[in-house]
């Protein structure tokens, strides 16, 4: 009885290899058309998570390498004592945030900044939003005129900054040489040799280059108004503040959100300009944030505190972020 279990057992185990099918051991090859087979049905069946990582990983990849990490390494700089060319330190906590809160050039420039951020958004988005509405009218070579708007935007900020630069170097500059010959001054203006002078420099240059991105962006905007909104309130005897007021105002409130969000965060974080015009002067009177961690940390070798800096400039924009969302989403519910 034995023996015949034992034949029937040796019998079952060798009829698959004699029908031609491969052996356990072989279906576990993974070059095998069976598995190859599974592999392809898996990926049919999961076409969706599949894509969903082939998009997700190398974005993911992304943000860990190139934002997480120096994120998290600039962090550990502002909380450590190092100097330039060491890589660690020891944990000294929040006194290089204290050290540069008490820092009466770090107030300075904090001030500078606000100032800077304050009346660039002003002028640029005001005088965007007439440049913007006036080309929303058709007449000669409107189109032409308003591609060339956009012309200083696309400027280099190290080239604008050189530029400028030359036109109001107080001798032989083009600008001292027009007020002289319109009779508005009598002698050439110094214009980098006191704070208030160089900071109006480098707003007015700022503000240069920032109209043509609000004017386009604005003159998109009002395209997408309906214009017989306009026109039915002019027939009802509504003036041209009323209307801008009470159709204008809110139907361009979600792209004057993302205007002025975009705005604040290209203006806090100007760097080249500011670095071209002044360097910072006279006497660390135009410093703003972003200059001064860049003088702390590559100029005075105060790593550590030039990170402290940096990482208030950072959690300024995180807070306007927040705040853009969060009215966004407002905008949508409301919608």
């Amino acid at each position: 009885m034995r023996a015949k279990v034992g034949a029937n057992e040796a019998l079952a185990l060798a009829r698959p290899a004699a029908n031609g099918h491969d052996t356990p051991e072989r279906s576990a090859d993974p070059a095998s058309p069976a598995r190859r087979a599974g592999l392809w049905h898996w990926l049919r069946s999961h076409r969706r998570q599949a894509t969903l990582i082939a998009f997700v990983v190398p974005a993911l990849t992304y943000v860990i390498l190139f934002f997480a990490y120096p994120l998290i390494y600039g962090f550990t700089m502002s909380v450590e004592k190092i100097g330039f060319i060491a890589q660690s330190g020891p944990y000294i906590g929040l006194h290089n945030y204290k050290v540069e809160i008490n820092d009466p050039v770090t107030r300075e420039a904090l001030t500078n900044t606000a100032i800077f951020l304050v009346t660039s958004l002003f002028f640029q988005f005001t005088i965007g939003l007439g440049i913007a509405s006036y080309f929303s009218r058709r007449f000669f070579l409107s189109g032409f005129l308003r591609s060339l708007i956009i012309i200083p935007w696309l400027f280099p900020p190290i080239a604008s900054g050189t530029i400028f630069a030359i036109m109001f170097a107080g001798q032989g500059g083009i600008i001292d040489e027009t007020l002289q010959s319109l009779h508005l001054i009598s002698s050439p203006i110094f214009w980098f040799d006191s704070s208030f002078k160089a900071m109006f420099v480098i707003i007015f240059v700022n503000i240069w280059i920032g109209i043509p991105f609000n004017a386009v962006l604005l003159y998109s905007g009002l395209q997408d108004i309906p214009t017989e909104m306009w026109e039915a309130s002019a027939l009802d005897g509504a003036s041209a503040w009323q209307r801008f007021r009470y159709i204008t105002v809110p139907l361009l409130r979600p792209v004057s959100l993302i205007v002025i969000m975009l705005g604040i965060i290209y203006t806090v974080k100007t760097f080249d300009l500011v670095i071209v015009l002044t360097n910072g002067g006279p006497d660390n009177g135009s410093q703003l944030m972003s200059t001064w961690a860049y003088t702390l940390a590559f100029q005075n070798f105060q790593t550590s505190q030039g990170a402290a800096v940096a990482n208030m400039l950072f959690l300024f924009c995180m807070i306007v972020a927040f705040f853009y969302i969060r009215a966004t989403r407002r905008e949508v519910v409301l919608a």
